[in-house]
């Protein structure tokens, strides 16, 4: 008899340490789930997965340039940083930071603000469209349809490749297509 009223208390003690460290498991999950940051919430998508392996997509290659700092902000004040991952071909005009000082003064800053987030999705969507092209193979088009729906000219002028007026200076591949980096900002026509 004292044996099985050792073992029930025995039981009952395991039970109720079983009990409250499960709540003490639970408190702690429901702690840190909690503690999630706002950067953490918006950064969801194939942008966000790291990846050492592969060809650095054209987001990456963005990210990875010392010359499109101002490029990179835009794309992430605008929420595009997951259009420019997707598996594409995609073929993105760059412009450079010099290429956004050239705007006139106080353009790049007024546009970064949350108001105008919908305007500067729209002249950012304005450098994408499908494709994969080389800078010689454009040479070969007149205009070029922007993912945007909307059409920009291509021209060759000694031997340079112009779209939309920029200057395509540099090109580099990507997994999802090819980024050409440009002289310039590529303004879509005005509604």
């Amino acid at each position: 008899m004292k044996t099985t009223n050792l073992n029930i208390a025995l039981g009952a003690c395991f039970a109720l340490l079983l009990f409250f460290g499960c709540q003490n498991e639970t408190k702690k999950d429901s702690t840190e789930t909690n503690t999630t940051t706002t950067s953490e919430i918006k950064e969801q998508g194939q942008a966000f997965i790291e990846d050492d392996e592969s060809v650095p997509n054209v987001l990456q290659i963005a990210i990875g340039s010392p010359d499109h700092t101002t490029l990179v902000a835009a794309v992430q004040a605008a929420d595009l940083e997951n259009a420019l991952v997707n598996a594409g071909p995609l073929m993105v005009f760059a412009p450079t930071n010099a290429a956004f000082d050239a705007l006139p003064e106080g353009t790049v800053e007024n546009l970064l603000k949350p108001e105008n987030k919908e305007t500067l999705a729209k002249i950012l969507k304005h450098h994408v469209t499908p494709g994969n092209y080389s800078k010689d193979f454009l040479k070969k088009f007149k205009k070029l349809g922007q993912a945007s729906d909307l059409n920009t000219t291509v021209e060759v002028k000694d031997g340079d490749v112009y779209v939309g007026g920029a200057k395509i200076v540099a090109s580099v591949p990507a997994g999802n297509g090819i980024v050409h980096v440009v002289d310039a900002v590529i303004l879509p026509p005005s509604n």
